[in-house]
Order: C-alpha cells, then structure tokens, then sequence
C-alpha cells in the first residue's frame, strides 16, 4: 500500500559568530526568536497522523545548527530517525557552508525558507540575503531543493509552499520504492500501454510483480468462501449505489468477490497499486467483470487500473501522493470532442471512476458488469507518466470540468484552454490517450517533484 506518511526533519541556522552576542545586524537572539516561533508554528499548523517533525533540540542550548562540523552529527541523527525530507530555516543571515552540507549528506526532497527581514530603524537578519547565499551552495553540492518565498510564516504563501512540499516528499517517498502488481498479460490489441520493465527497474527502483491468471482465479475461489460475509456487505453497498435489477445474484456476487480478490493480492504480493488484465479474459474466466470492483476499491485507498496499463499506475500513485491520500484518483482517457465546445473533452473510462464521485445519487443501471455515472464538477490535475525511447515524461495540468451529454460507462466533460494544440500534443508526443486525474491544484507539485528525479522531464499540459 502507498504511504502517505511522511517525516521532516528541521534545520533551524543562523551565522556562526565567535565574539560577544550580537545586538543588531546577525542579532543570535533575534535569530533564535525567528527559530522559536517557526518550530512551534511548523508543529502547531502542521503535525498530524501523517507529519511527524524531528527537531535540533538536542544539538546544544538553542537547537539551532551554527557550526559547520555539527552537520554531520545532524546528519547521523537524522538516518537514525529515518527522515524522508529536510527543511533549512534560515533565522538570520545564516551559515551557506553548513546548510550545503547538511543537504549534501543528506540526499533527500530539501526545503529552504527563511522569515521576512523586520527593517524599521535598524536591520537584525539580513535573512534574505543569506538565502540567496544557500540557495547558491547547494546547488554546487548538486543537491535538489524546493524553496518558499521569502515571507512571514503566517502568509498563506507560505502555508501553500509548505503543503506542495509535503506532496512533493510524499511522491518522491513512494516512486523510488513502488512495487506494481501486474495481473494477466498485456491485452493483445493494446500495443499503446507497452512499458519497458526493465528499465523501470533500473532507472527508478519500480518493480513490477507479476501475477498470472491461474493465481488470480485460485485466489478468487478463495475469497468467495473465506470472505462471503465480507463480500455480501459490498453486494449490499452495490445495491445502495446501483440499479441492480437485471443482473443474476450469483454474478453480482462475482462481482463484489474481485473486492477481496485484488486487495487479497496486493497485501499478499506487498504492492501498492495494480494494473490489471480486464475485458478481454476476466468475463471468459470469471463469469464477470472487475470494472465495478476497481470503483470501490479506489475508495478504499486500492488503485487498480485497467488495460495493463503499467504508466497509467504509476501516473496514478503519483496523484494520490500528492493528494496525500486524502482524494482518491481516477482514470478518464481522451475519448471524443464536445459536440459544441472546441475545448471540451470527453475523459471516459469502463469503469474504475471511484464511487464517491457520483455526481448524483441517482442509481443508474450497472452497464455489462461497469457501473454508469457522470463525475461531480470541479477544477481537476491531470498527469501521464510516459516513456519513449529511452526518456521519461511527466504531462501535467488542469483543468475544469463542464457540462456535456450523457454516455455510458463513467466521465467528465473537460474545459481546456486550447484543446487543439493539447490534441496535437498527444498525437504527435510520446503520450497516449490514457490520462490520470485526481481533484485538485498540483501542477506546481508535478513540476517540483521532477526536481528529485533525475532524468524525468516535466510537460505542462499547456504552455
């Protein structure tokens, strides 16, 4: 399973200055007030279940690193705690030489900030102009960072940088260690969804682990007698949601059975998302389709996605990392052209829309095994993850839905800005028609995270 929980450890600093403590400009007091009150607020506004914070408290009296040399106890430290990310917080001027080689150490999604300069009459910090001096050392150190405009901590600036940074470490936590479960084959009409597993592997870390059709079914029988309770409960939210009248019980059963059959998999094969075999075999296997499964199983933090699409996982589990878990992502592909909107597009799937984002309550009837509805309104991040020919992409933007004609299957009609030169993209780029959605403003967070993958090249959706 993804794992939305993330831990920072903070790097408060200010300039190493031997001599008598400072009254004005490079102030240490001032500097370690700057330090006070960004630590309380970072733990106040922000830890959570999901964002834990490991402090210098322990480091001297102040909890503030000055001195060079003391980045490599930090560093120690912070392996120890198991830290997935590092924030330098520049209260004064600051010490360049340090917080470079506290980032060189640690090789980890870094964030660099520091508060807005108080100039009344006198000048304490000159934190601004430290920054620029950081900013500098670690990118001799080759080291990634995300920074955050220098502002008070209360700006919503700010509060904005700081979630993205969380998206960004959540992402870059989980691509490097994502396991996908592949079940079946490869559909054979589908050449377009080819991935290079190989290369994932190498260049990454992603493993794919495969599950054959033999094992699926064997395990499908399984669940159907270990878990029929479990299993009557999804027939009974089936029936809630759905109009069921023309399916046979025993089908609809089958179809809730892929619920259990799937999670049973992925927890047994330690994966986090699924890319799956699904129309060409599963009915002639099965007696039923797992269209309906993968909706309800979206809403309960399992993403599995159709047609053996290996990129489309992965576009995927990055969304839901940097949605942080908290919105479920869904999977429309570039259908067909609004009748009357030149910029709107159809985003359409079999299926695997996740339950909760029926537009309406209305229980519409079940499609051959794939339920029917229209996805509520809202302002939606699109992404594709894509390789071609030895190079890897991330296409990223937004747009906002809008009102279209009905279909079958699950959709939303979608507002670009030039959907023209957005059609072109796909034609003539690497990409394919499979896209990855998820409810929300993360291109920003698409862009940055690119940052700590070297190699993946970021695509605005839009130029």
């Amino acid at each position: 399973m993804l794992n939305y929980k993330v831990k920072i450890g903070l790097v408060p600093e200010r300039r190493f200055l031997p001599g008598p403590r400072r009254t004005e400009l490079f102030s240490q007091d001032v500097a370690f007030q700057n330090k006070q009150k960004a630590v309380r607020f970072l733990k106040e506004k922000f830890a959570s279940d999901d964002v834990e914070f490991v402090d210098l408290e322990w480091l001297n009296d102040e909890g503030i690193l000055e001195q060079t040399a003391d980045a490599y106890k930090i560093a120690d430290h912070f392996k120890k705690q198991d830290v997935d990310a590092i924030f330098i917080i520049n209260c004064n001027f600051g010490n360049e030489e340090a917080a470079g080689k506290i980032g060189q150490l640690m090789k980890l999604p870094t964030l660099l900030w520091g508060p807005r300069d108080e100039f009344k009459t006198k000048r304490y910090t000159d934190t601004q102009c430290g920054l620029f001096s950081i900013s500098k050392q670690l990118k001799r150190y080759n080291v990634p960072f995300t920074y955050i405009e220098n502002c008070e901590i209360e700006d919503p600036k700010f509060e904005q940088g700081f979630n993205d940074f969380l998206s960004i470490v959540t992402m870059v936590k989980n691509f490097y260690r994502l396991r996908i479960m592949q079940v079946g084959t490869r559909l054979k009409p589908f050449k377009c969804v080819m991935a290079n597993e190989l290369e994932l592997t190498e260049r990454f870390g992603i493993d794919v682990i495969p599950v054959n059709m033999i094992a699926m079914k064997s395990k499908f029988e399984e669940v159907t007698v270990s878990k029929k309770e479990t299993i009557e409960m999804h027939v009974e939210f089936i029936k809630k949601h759905y109009d069921v009248s023309d399916i046979e019980p025993e089908t609809l059963f089958k179809m809730a059975a892929f619920i259990e059959t799937f999670r049973d998999l992925m927890i047994e094969n330690h994966c986090d998302v699924i890319a799956t075999e699904c129309w060409t075999v599963m009915n002639q296997a099965f007696g039923a389709m797992p269209c309906l499964a993968m909706s309800i199983l979206a809403d309960l933090g399992v993403i599995v996605i159709c047609e053996t699409d290996i990129h489309g996982a992965i576009t995927s589990a990055l969304l839901s990392c940097a949605a942080r878990g908290k919105k479920a992502p869904f999977f429309g592909e570039f259908t067909v052209r609004h009748p009357s909107n030149d910029n709107s597009e159809l985003l359409w799937h079999c299926g695997v829309f996740p339950t909760s984002m029926k537009k309406t309550d209305e229980k519409k009837p079940l499609a051959v095994f794939k339920p029917s509805f229209c996805g509520k309104d809202g302002h939606y991040t699109l992404a594709r993850f894509q390789g071609e020919r030895g190079n890897y992409y991330l296409l990223g933007g937004e747009f906002d839905t809008t009102d279209g004609p009905e279909t079958f299957g699950t959709w939303v009609w979608a507002e670009f800005k030039d959907l023209p030169a957005l059609e072109r993209k796909l034609i003539e780029g690497p990409y394919i028609h499979h896209v990855s959605e998820v409810e929300g403003r993360f291109t920003n967070v698409l862009k940055e995270f690119t940052k700590y993958v070297p190699g993946l090249i970021f695509d605005p959706l839009e130029k």
